[in-house]
């Protein structure tokens, strides 16, 4: 039976001896290992940015589709022209009882 293996990647930073103690007060307080505690705040935060990007791709695409229907609308098709005639037959018979 073959033995799974995980293949990682290595990172380094080099930060200032400040940053690094910020770091591991925080990882300590946390409960974390430095590492870890690296990992998770970078984690958190790409997915973060990488939800932002989304959130802000879909509402430009989507203002572009919106933008296209208004000044290009398609022709209305036989049901949606019949409510238009029913719905001005209802206001022609509602003007003339006021």
């Amino acid at each position: 039976m073959k033995k799974e293996t995980k293949t990682t990647a290595r990172l380094e930073a080099r930060v200032s001896r400040e940053i690094k103690e910020q770091w591991q007060k925080a990882a300590a307080i946390a409960g974390l290992t430095l590492t870890d505690f690296v990992i998770a705040s970078v984690q958190a935060k790409a997915q973060e940015v990488i939800q932002q990007h989304q959130i802000i791709k879909l509402s430009v695409d989507d203002s572009k589709a919106f933008a296209e229907a208004i000044l290009n609308p398609p022709q209305p098709n036989n049901a949606l022209s019949s409510a238009a005639s029913r719905y001005k037959k209802f206001l022609g018979q509602n003007d003339t009882q006021n």
